[in-house]
């Protein structure tokens, strides 16, 4: 009898171990979040539309979202200095770091850029990948 328990404690803790490692992340709700996030972080420089200006880039339908996903969450954490291509246009504006933002607002606004604006990357960035940067 006191086998079985164990037995049964173990198998009820590796499944409450594999769901909660394991849970698919839910890249619509981070998208939905992530347009906030926009609205408030992103939109003064790069447009309501993504389209930029002719001082900051577009990341309407831009081909620089495509850069692995730790470039991009670096890029907000960090930000970015120097001359970059975006869509075959040069840009040198500085983009400020914002540390500030938190991992789930930093991966919501990269899963909204990036599956929103004209650009399909439906592989979700997640909280967790972002703190693994900081």
């Amino acid at each position: 009898m006191y086998k079985a328990s164990i037995v049964g404690c173990l198998f009820a803790g590796i499944g409450i171990l594999t769901t909660s490692f394991f849970q698919k992340y839910d890249l619509p709700k981070s998208i939905e979040r992530g347009k906030e996030v926009y609205a408030t972080y992103c939109m003064n420089c790069h447009m309501a539309d993504g389209i930029g200006t002719d001082v900051f880039p577009p990341v309407a339908k831009a081909d620089y979202l495509k850069k692995p996903v730790k470039t991009l969450i670096n890029i907000i954490l960090q930000g970015q200095n120097g001359e970059i291509m975006v869509n075959k246009k040069k840009y040198d504006a500085l983009m400020p770091s914002q540390p500030y933002l938190e991992d789930e607002q930093i991966a919501d606004v990269l899963n909204y850029i990036r599956n929103s604006l004209g650009n399909k990357i439906p592989v979700a960035i997640t909280p967790a990948q972002v703190k693994a940067l900081r």
